[in-house]
């Protein structure tokens, strides 16, 4: 399945099915990021509950503390 991500066009895995799985696979689960698909924010509580399809476009922030 192709998607973009970050601005990327990338292929990921069909068994990639949701955000979530998405997440594992760039090992960023845990991770404190910012996601946004097809230009709507998505909650985390919401990550295994949303589906990634053909086409979208996906971008994750990886937030970091400064000061």
């Amino acid at each position: 399945m192709n998607i973009v991500l970050n601005g990327t066009p990338r292929e990921v895995s069909a068994a990639t099915t949701s955000i979530a799985a998405l997440l594992a696979d760039l090992e960023l689960s845990g991770q404190p990021v910012i996601i946004e698909r097809n230009g709507l924010a998505v909650l985390r509580c919401d990550c295994e509950a949303t589906p990634i399809a053909e086409g979208d476009v996906i971008e994750i922030v990886r937030m970091v503390a400064g000061g």
